[in-house]
C-alpha cells in the first residue's frame, strides 16, 4: 500500500516550532497521530488534527498519554507512521509503553517539548529538565535515539529526521524541544515534498507463512511484517524467541538485548549529528543544545569580538551521546563551557568523555528563563 505524501509547496511561512513539527511529520509520511493535550505541546495536536484528515491521516485524542503512547504503537504495528507529543508530565506517562515500543521494535516517533517541573513544575515557562528522562525514563537495558531542536527549521528537519530513523531501524524515537523553541516563529521555507529524504521500514520479502518475525541479520534489523498485509505474529513486552513468543531461555534473551543494542551501535555514523560554528581554530569550545544553542551561536561570535577564540558544538543527537565527534575536540581546546537549562544533565556526560583531558565548566538555570548570550559571553571572557 502506498501512503499518500503531504503536498508541501515550496514556499516562505512564518512557523513557529511546533507548526514546523507538524509540517515536517507529514512530509516523512506521518498519517496517524494519538495524542493528550498538555502546555507548551498542544499546538501540534491542534494542527494535526486540522491537517492530518486531508492528506488520508487520522487523528484521535486519547484519554491520556499512556493511551496516546498505546494508540501510535497499535497503528504502527498496522503499518502507518505514528507519532505522539506531549510535555513532562504526559512524557512520564509514557514511559512504560516506550519500553514496550523498544523490546517489540515497534517505529513510533515521540515529541516532548520540554517544560520546567518536576511534577506540574511550571508549565509555561522554559527547561531542559527531561534529558536524561529521555535516556533512562523507561526501565531495563535498552538503547534509545533521541534528538535535540533548537530552530524552527530543525523542528521541521528533525522530524523528518525522527521517522527516517526510526522507520530505518525499528524503534522508537524522541524529539526533544522545549517551550521556546516551540513557540518562537521564525521565516522558513518549506521544501517540496520530492526533496525530503522518507525512508519506510523495510518488508518481508517471504510469503507470511516462512517469516520469523525477530531474526537477525547483519543490519540487526529484522524486516517488519504487516498485520493488515497477512504477516500476522505474536507481538510482547516479555523477552521473546525469534518468533516472538515469551521465552527465559538463556541463549535466546541475550541475544535478543545484544541485537537491540547492536543495531544502534552499528550504525553510530548514520545516527549521531552534530553542528558546529567556528570550530576550525577554536581555543574554548561551547557545547550547547536546544534553545540555549541559539543564544550560545551569538554569544561565540560575541566573543570572538573581544578577542576570544570560541566555538560552538551544537548536539543534535543527544542519545546515544556523540562521543566519537566530541572527542577529538576535547584535545584541541583548552577549556569547554556547558550551558544548560537544568543541573548539569548533558555536562556529566560531557565530564564523564572528558576525563580530565581539559577544563569543563557548566552554567546552569532552572528558573524558568532562557540563558542569554550575554551571560555566556561572560563564562568565555573570564575563562
Amino acid at each position: 500500500m502506498t501512503i499518500p505524501r503531504a503536498d508541501i509547496p515550496p514556499r516562505r511561512r512564518l512557523l513557529q516550532g511546533n507548526d514546523a513539527v507538524v509540517e515536517g511529520a507529514l512530509a516523512a509520511g506521518c498519517r496517524f497521530f494519538a495524542g493528550y493535550p498538555i502546555t507548551p505541546a498542544t499546538e501540534i495536536s491542534e494542527v494535526m488534527a486540522s491537517k492530518l484528515p486531508g492528506v488520508g491521516g487520522t487523528f484521535i485524542q486519547m484519554e491520556d498519554e499512556i493511551a496516546s503512547l498505546g494508540a501510535v504503537i497499535g497503528a504502527s504495528l498496522a503499518g502507518v507512521k505514528a507519532m505522539t507529543a506531549t510535555s513532562g508530565p504526559g512524557f512520564s506517562l509514557m514511559q512504560e509503553n516506550l519500553g514496550f515500543a523498544c523490546i517489540a521494535e515497534v517505529p513510533c516517533v515521540i515529541v516532548n517539548v520540554m517544560r520546567g517541573g518536576p511534577s506540574t513544575g511550571l508549565p509555561t515557562h522554559v527547561s531542559q529538565g527531561d534529558v536524561m528522562q529521555a535516556r533512562w525514563g523507561t526501565h531495563g537495558d535498552h538503547p534509545i535515539i533521541v534528538l535535540a531542536a533548537a530552530t524552527t527549521r530543525e523542528c521541521f528537519e528533525l522530524t523528518v529526521r525522527a521517522f527516517y530513523l526510526a522507520e530505518k531501524y525499528r524503534t522508537p524515537v524522541i524529539l526533544l524541544t522545549d517551550e521556546v523553541v516551540a513557540h518562537t516563529r521564525e521565516i522558513m521555507t518549506l521544501p517540496p515534498s520530492e526533496a525530503v529524504e522518507v525512508v519506510n521500514r523495510v518488508r518481508p520479502t517471504v510469503p507470511p507463512e516462512w517469516y520469523i518475525p525477530y531474526e537477525d541479520n547483519a543490519r540487526g534489523v529484522p524486516p517488519m511484517g504487516i498485520f493488515g498485509d497477512g504477516y500476522r505474529y505474536h507481538v510482547t513486552g516479555l523477552m521473546h524467541d525469534v518468533r516472538g513468543f515469551p521465552t527465559e531461555r538463556h541463549d535466546e534473551v541475550e541475544p535478543l538485548v545484544r541485537r537491540l543494542f547492536r543495531k544502534i551501535q552499528q550504525h553510530f555514523a548514520d545516527i549521531m549529528w552534530v553542528r558546529e560554528d567556528l570550530m576550525a581554530d577554536a581555543e574554548i569550545m561551547v557545547v550547547a543544545y536546544g534553545s540555549v544553542a541559539r543564544s550560545a551561536h551569538r554569544a561565540v561570535h560575541e566573543a570572538r569580538e573581544r578577542g576570544v577564540k570560541a566555538g560552538l558544538m551544537q548536539l543534535i543527537t543527544l542519545w546515544p551521546f556523540p562521543r566519537q565527534l566530541l572527542e577529538p575536540r576535547l584535545r584541541q581546546v583548552r577549556a569547554v563551557l556547558v550551558p544548560e537549562l537544568n543541573l548539569g544533565q548533558i555536562s556529566r556526560e560531557v565530564k564523564r568523555v572528558n576525563q580530565g583531558v581539559t577544563r569543563v565548566n557548566t552554567l546552569n538555570r532552572i528558573d524558568g528563563d532562557l540563558i542569554t548570550p550575554d551571560e555566556i559571553v561572560e563564562q568565555l571572557v573570564k575563562m
